[in-house]
Parts: C-alpha cells; structure tokens; sequence
C-alpha cells in the first residue's frame, strides 16, 4: 500500500503522480531526501550550450506565473489535457523560472526536463508575504543558525529534484534583525547552490530595501543593492521608466550588468512600458540600455484567449514581436542529434508514421529539441513560415511545417534555417531527413560547419560558415540498408526518407537548414513541406545498444475493487542508461487467469515512461485469482529496434486476498 507520509506524491483520485509545493515553514524544514517523491525528480540534465549562460552578456528569463501554478504540468506522467498550455521557443531564453505563491514552488519534473533538453535553466521560487510571511521570516532570519537551516533545505530540495536554483521573493517588511540578516542569508544559500549544483542560480526580487521597508524601486540602486551583491542576480520589479535604466547604468556594477534582469509584466498591470502584443516596446528599450530582461507571465497569450485552438498561431506571433531582441543559443550537445519536432501536447501519437494512439494528451518531457519558429519575406510577394503542426506526424504529436510562396523572380533555391546548434562531427556522420512534400519542388539539406578550432576561441562571437549540401545515398546503399535494418520495417504511410553522409574532419556543425527548390519554369509557385524529423549520427554508432533492462520491481501496489472489477495501481522500477532513449513503452498482459484453459494474452500498451519508473493507474485486469505481466520496452533515440530479450518484464500474481 501507498504511506501517508507518501500519498501527497500521488493525485487523490487516481493515484497519478503530481508534483506539488511547500506550503508552510514546517514543511520546509522537516523535509527529507527520504520523503522526497522520486517521480519529481527531473531526469533530464542540463545540456550544454554556446555561449555558455556566464559569456551571454544579454540573457532572456522567463518567469512562468499561470492561475496559481500547478495545473495539467503537476501531472508528472502527463494528462489527456485537450489544450494545455506549453513553451517551445526555448531557443530564445537562458533561464525558466516557475512561479506560484507557494511557500516553495518546486518546478515540475516535466518543465525541468523540456527545458534542460535546450540548455535552459530552470529555478523555483522561495516567496513569503504579508502577515504571516513577516512573521516567517521574522522566525527564519533571526539568527544564523536559523537562515543556514532554510537555506541548507533548499539547496537540498534542489540537488534531490534536479533544477538550477531560485528566485527569492520577499514582498513584506522585515525588522532590523531580519533585514541585517537577509543578505548573509542570500550569500550563504548562494555559495552552498554553487558548491552542490553547477550552473546554479540565486536571483532576488526588487520588493525590500536595506531598512527593512516593502517598497518596489522598479530598478537596482543603493537602497537594495546589498541583495544584488550577495547573490547571482537582480530581478526588478514592472514599473520602471527608461530613466531608472538610465540610473542602473551608472552604478559601479564591476561587469555584473548581465546580473540585472529587468521585469517585463506581459499582462501590462500598473504602468508599464508594453505588455501583451506590444511587450517588444518594454524589449527595444531594455536591450538598448544592454541590460538582460525577465519576461513575467507569458502565458497571457493562453489566459486570456478564449479560443484555445489558436493557441500555437497566438504564441508564435507574441515571440516573433520579440525576436530581434532576443538572442539564440546554441545546444553543444554530442551526437546523436535527433528531433521529431514534438511539442508535448497534442490530439494523437504517431510512431514511425503510424497511429499510436488517438486521444488528447500533455507532456512536455515527451517535448523533443525545438526548431526555430518564424515567419519571413523572400522578395515581393514571396513568403516563409516555419511552425508546429499536429495534423500529422512521425514520432510524437506534430512536425515542422514549412510552407510559403517561391515568387517567380527568386531564381535560387529557398534556405528554410531550422536549427542553430553547436555539434562536433566525428569523420564519418550519417544524416537522416524524413518528411513530405507537395509537388513541383524538390528537397534537400544544406549544413553550415565551421572549423573546431574556431570554436575554442573564447571571445570568437562569430565564426566563418562553410555550407555543405550533402549528396544523398542511393536506397540500396550499404549504409542506408544497415539504418533501415536497424529501424526495423517501417512502414513509410506517405513519408520520404533520405540518407546522406558526410565525411569532415574537425568541424562542427553550426546550422541545419532544409532547401526548397522549384522544379519547371520559373512562376510564382506555393509550397508546403512537412518535415518529419532529422537524426545526424556517427557512423561507428549504428548498432542497437547491448544494454538489457535490468532489475525490474514493482511497489506500491494500490488495489480498487467494484462489482466485477479490479483495478490495479502500482509503480514499476527498472535500470537503464537514461541517455540512450527517447523514451520506455510499458505493456501489460495476462499470464493465467481464474480458468487455466485461457491461454497468455497479447502485450497491451499502457503507457510511455521518460525515466526509470512508471506508475501504473486503474489498469483493468482480470477477476482474481491471476498472474499477469508487466512489461518495459526501451525506444532507442534513433529508432533502433531492441529485441524482446532486451527488454524488462515482471509477473504479480494476485489472489482475492491480495487485491483488496
């Protein structure tokens, strides 16, 4: 049976995974690695990137604050949500911070993973106020063994879930002692976050000054500088005028103007520079004073649009308002570089072309590394947009759609850019490109590499690019039989596969970009076409990994009984090298049943995992007595089928007695 002291890991109702906040200082304090949830622990780690966060002398946080926090996201192992809301410009942003009015606001597992999958940091949130947050931090900041003992906590809390830090928010007044201690506080927490995490992460919220008096200055200055120079950076609060930027400019920052993140309200509460479809003007002036910048609540464009099927098209259009000043980073992840353009949400799930299932549902750990999204001019009355779509797909919920209108005048093949990486590539690469087309154009992918040396230059912002449009394999070439052999029989519904390779030494690959080019005569010709996904992979790597699911154990077996039925409840564990797989398919089936002469069922899928363990909820199993199985499939990143004796199974047998 599921502990007490656990049931608040799992929903009421169904005994689904969630993850939630800490609600009071008690929580805070009497928390344990032991009772910490281990579904909330994000199992993806922080990828690296270029620039790296401390060389990007502009950055972008995103503070996600949503009706309270904790909606479809607390649902660790997602939700069948009909239209949720998600993030996917991740390109964009170097920091995600969660934010709600909990006491401790533990990001969720599922925006941990989607945003360290893009080099993103992530931070929870440390808030306390009015009444009886004056009266916590008059309890927490009274002495130094008091402040350790909190902030200790929450460095663990980070280390144990996985995310990169926090923003403190203090919005009530502290006395004298309290506010003498805050910033010894700040640089304690600060130095502990940077010794257990790397990369980490402390910022504070304008809200208190040096006397200990609530009042918002909408700018860094002296009366709250003691909090900036004891943690990692400044998050000002949304009414400021450009002459407060004026005023931080001429402070003494010693090479920390990066430190201050300029508050950006997107709903344009109070009076703000901006907000909702005008938030670039907020933008435009903050960049031009070369300070970073903290968009608050951009989730607007889903809050306040009723019609939700226009979502997608409404948060495109805010993020293209802001790109020009905004600035790309670049995932240096190794190889193998894959994506299917998956957004983590949609109304079907696709694998390898085909149906998996047909029903509404929302996971951003399922989200897959992000495109560029944007929307371009090519001459005239020529166009090209690049956007998410969910009516059809080859692994996940949707692809990248690229359509527009090739004018009679362009006489060169259109480049439609989709990724900006940063990927070493070994002497032999293989590049996969699956999509679909409309006729009278022709496909094809031209990469822009540069020299590795170049790129171990510290100050190089721009390097020299060298396009290269690899030539694509004949089918019965010996390289693209061993890929598709190892894929397993594909069944294409539609889809074109083409395979090219390369053979570059020391260079990494910078950009990815898909050529549309006009086939007959030059007229303005439209097009559209759907790209499924790409792989880029080294050569020596295409074998299915050797590695077996091993040490398969099921726990917390919750049984509920009705006229006829039994419901099973359960969590399934299992080892694997997370960095292998997209992600686990989990199957059930019946091994015996009440009546020997029923022969072993066929395996039923129950769900997909994106980590070592999978709670099972309400399956329906057989009246007792039985035997059933349970059974964990691996999905290899590049879509290698793994035989059935790699995979994990465990068998419960249950009686009467057993299940109630």
């Amino acid at each position: 049976m599921v502990s007490h002291e656990r049931e608040k890991h799992y929903d009421a109702d169904t005994t689904e995974p969630i993850t939630c906040g800490l609600e009071s200082m008690e929580d805070l304090l009497s928390w344990t690695r032991s009772k910490a949830n281990p579904f909330s622990v994000a199992g993806v780690p922080l990828a690296p990137r270029e620039p790296p966060l401390d060389r990007c002398l502009r950055r972008t946080l995103v503070s996600h604050d949503m009706m309270g926090g904790y909606l479809d996201d607390r649902f660790v192992q997602g939700t069948n949500a009909e239209a949720p809301y998600a993030f996917y410009h991740w390109q964009y942003i170097d920091i995600f911070n969660y934010f709600s009015h909990h006491l401790v606001t533990i990001p969720p597992a599922v925006w941990t993973n989607a945003a360290h999958k893009h080099g993103v940091i992530v931070i929870g949130t440390f808030i306390t106020e009015w009444i009886s947050g004056a009266a916590m931090c008059e309890d927490f900041l009274k002495d130094e063994e008091s402040y350790r003992r909190v902030a200790d906590k929450l460095v663990q809390i980070s280390h144990c879930y996985g995310f990169d830090g926090w923003l403190i928010n203090i919005e009530n007044k502290l006395s004298e002692v309290a506010v003498r201690n805050a910033p010894l506080f700040l640089r304690y927490l600060t130095d502990q976050m940077h010794e257990r995490v790397s990369g980490s992460l402390v910022l504070w919220y304008d809200s208190v000054l040096d006397n200990g008096e609530l009042k918002w200055q909408n700018e860094l200055n002296q009366s709250n500088r003691v909090f900036f120079d004891a943690c990692d950076g400044f998050f000002t609060n949304y009414n400021w005028k450009e002459e407060n930027l004026v005023g931080m400019k001429n402070l003494a920052l010693q090479d920390r103007q990066a430190d201050i993140y300029v508050g950006v309200d997107v709903f344009a509460r109070g009076e703000v520079v901006g907000g909702m479809f005008e938030t670039n003007k907020a933008l435009e002036i903050i960049r031009r004073h070369n300070f970073s910048v903290a968009i608050f609540a951009p989730g607007w464009v889903y809050e306040t649009h009723e019609d939700k099927s226009e979502f997608r098209k409404n948060q495109d259009k805010f993020w293209a308002l802001l790109s020009n000043y905004l600035y790309i980073h670049r995932l240096a992840s190794p190889l193998p570089f894959v994506s299917s353009f998956c957004q983590g949400f949609g109304n079907a799930v696709y694998w390898q072309g085909q149906h998996e299932t047909n029903s509404s549902w929302f996971n951003l750990t399922a989200q897959e590394i992000q495109p560029l999204y944007y929307h371009q001019t090519l001459g005239g009355v020529g166009w090209l947009r690049s956007s998410g779509c969910p009516k059809d797909a080859w692994n996940g919920s949707c692809s990248l759609l690229l359509e527009g209108l090739i004018p009679a005048s362009h006489t060169t093949p259109v480049c439609a850019k989709i990724f900006s990486i940063h990927v070493p590539l070994p002497s032999s690469t293989l590049v996969s490109l699956i999509y679909k087309a409309s006729p009278g154009i022709a496909v094809s992918l031209e990469l822009k590499t540069t020299d590795a040396s170049q790129c171990r230059q510290v100050d190089v912002q721009e390097v020299q690019l060298n396009s290269v449009s690899p030539e694509v394999l004949d089918d019965e070439h010996q390289l693209v039989n061993k890929f598709t052999q190892l894929c397993g029989n594909l069944n294409h519904n539609g889809w074109t596969m083409r395979c090219s390779q390369l053979g570059l030494h020391g260079c990494t690959l910078r950009e990815v970009c898909v050529k549309i080019e006009r086939i007959g005569q030059p007229k303005d010709t439209p097009f559209s076409c759907r790209v499924g996904e790409l792989m880029v992979l080294d050569v020596a790597s295409l074998q299915v990994p050797p590695d077996r699911i091993q040490g398969v154990c099921i726990d917390d077996v919750v049984w509920l009984r009705g006229a006829g039925t039994s419901l099973l409840n359960a969590t399934l564990r299992w080892d694997y090298p997370g960095n292998l797989v997209r992600h686990f398919k989990v199957y059930w089936r019946q091994l015996r049943g009440p009546h020997p002469s029923i022969p072993p069922g066929q395996l039923v899928l129950v769900g997909r995992s994106y980590s070592n363990l999978f709670r099972v909820t309400e399956l329906r199993v057989p009246e007792p007595p039985g035997l059933l199985e349970l059974v964990v499939e691996p999905v290899i990143k590049m879509g290698f089928s793994v035989p059935e004796s790699h995979w994990g199974r465990r068998s419960l047998s249950y009686t009467k007695e057993s299940s109630k």
